[in-house]
């Protein structure tokens, strides 16, 4: 998922916005539309579901299981770790495919 495109088509509605309140005076009566449509986007209000509160809890965790890092640093050091020639080639062929 791309938030590029979605923060450039946000930048683009301000920008058409902020022009449009230029150029709304209006001539009859002299009064500003633009001025008006800048407070009520200020009276928008945004609610965020119980699903963000758990993304942000879930963000905020760490994901290093440190017990398992310890047991293969230790296998590391004393050179009793080993790892199959098939088994890196095997991944290194399904990363390539993805």
């Amino acid at each position: 998922m791309s938030y590029t495109s979605g923060i450039g088509n946000m930048q683009q509605a301000l920008n058409s916005i902020a022009s449009a309140s230029k150029s709304t005076t209006d001539v009859s009566s002299g009064t500003d539309r633009g001025a008006s449509a800048l407070t009520s986007m200020r009276e928008d209000q945004a609610n965020l579901s119980s699903t963000g509160g758990v993304m942000a809890q879930a963000l905020e965790g760490s994901d290093v299981r440190s017990a398992k890092v310890t047991t293969l640093q230790q296998a590391i050091a004393s050179g009793s770790y080993n790892v199959s020639s098939s088994d890196v080639a095997e991944k290194m062929i399904d990363s390539l495919l993805k």
